[in-house]
């Protein structure tokens, strides 16, 4: 029996083509797709193609694509056996973690791919990354799939979505999970490392939940900043505070009134790392006691983006019981260590 793959291009390089008349990248006519990759109709999956009425830059996708996208998987989930998302890169992190915290009980492969180089260009690395995340996509065994959850495929690799971060913007091999191992690997032979693999923790019923809320705030300490730019933050609910190493920052009188008036009007603070690998420990230097003392959320060894995401998801979600800190801090679909 073969499976059934939709394949959902958003937009980004690995639709594009050059123009060789102006020497500028153009979308082409997804339609063509199985002309332009005739490799495609040799996989043994039968796949259809859903295209964004207009492609988009990779900065132009957010809330109101990601909604879309997981209504569309909602909405032909019964369908199909797995999902392939063409995605441009730059924020394709960003799409994979809101993906994985929108799409729940998720028994299925949602799987993001994209390109560094435009489909059409003669070194593209676009087909080998569509063709073998349609495998990836359509991958069984004894009528199971064998991933269940939202991945990312890049140059050889397969990778938990809500882990990944873009590191690259001009090698292939693009993207990282540096506090989780890769879930797949393709060389000769389809690997897939199944002890790194997520299974859902309930048995519940496949839903899509799309609750986003954009009242979050992203922001980046740096050595010299005057505490005062925090002072004049907006009143908004959720501040995801991207601060040093382990979870320090300045040992100030100002800085604990600063931050401590941000708590006192409401504003939940998530404390996430500037180091690529690693996490948040609170306690294991002393200029990271003012965390404590102010009542903020360790994001432990979460990403920017998933954290960006992950807070827009459950800030105000009706859908969660208890709090807004009691439930970031949960491990909900293999976004942090526990």
């Amino acid at each position: 029996m073969k499976r059934k793959v939709l394949l959902i291009y958003t937009g980004g390089t690995i639709g594009m083509e050059k123009d060789y008349e102006t020497g500028s990248l153009r979308a082409f006519d997804f339609g063509n797709i199985f002309q332009k990759i005739p490799e495609m109709k040799l996989i043994e999956c039968e796949i259809s193609v859903y295209p964004f009425k207009k492609p988009l830059d990779s900065s132009d996708m957010g809330p109101t694509e990601w909604k879309m996208i997981a209504k569309h998987i909602g909405k032909n989930y019964d369908h199909y056996d797995g999902f392939l998302i063409l995605h441009g890169t730059d924020t394709m992190s960003y799409s994979a973690s809101a993906l994985s915290f929108m799409l729940k009980n998720l028994k299925k492969p949602v799987i993001l791919t994209g390109s560094q180089l435009p489909i059409g260009d003669l070194r593209t690395d676009a087909k080998e990354n569509l063709l073998t995340s349609l495998y990836y996509a359509s991958l069984y065994e004894n009528n199971e799939a064998v991933i269940q959850e939202v991945a990312v495929y890049f140059e050889y690799k397969l990778l938990r979505g809500n882990r990944t971060l873009k590191y690259s913007a001009e090698f292939f091999d693009a993207y990282q999970t540096p506090n989780y191992p890769i879930l797949g690997q393709s060389g000769v032979h389809l690997n897939v490392m199944k002890d790194n693999l997520w299974r859902s923790k309930t048995n519940g019923k496949f839903e899509v939940d799309t609750h986003v809320s954009q009242d979050v705030l992203f922001w980046r300490i740096f050595p010299g900043m005057h505490l005062n730019h925090f002072t004049e933050i907006p009143k908004v609910k959720v501040l995801v505070l991207q601060v040093f190493g382990s979870g320090t920052i300045f040992n100030t009188e100002k800085t604990l009134q600063t931050l401590q008036a941000l708590r006192d009007q409401g504003t939940e603070i998530v404390v996430i790392s500037q180091c690529v690998s690693g996490g948040i420990s609170f306690g294991k230097y002393s200029n990271s006691n003012i965390f404590t003392k102010i009542g903020a959320i360790s994001g432990n060894d979460i990403t920017a983006e998933s954290a960006i995401t992950k807070a827009m998801h459950l800030l105000n979600n009706p859908k969660y019981e208890g709090g807004f800190a009691e439930n970031f801090v949960k491990n909900i679909c293999g976004e942090v260590s526990e």
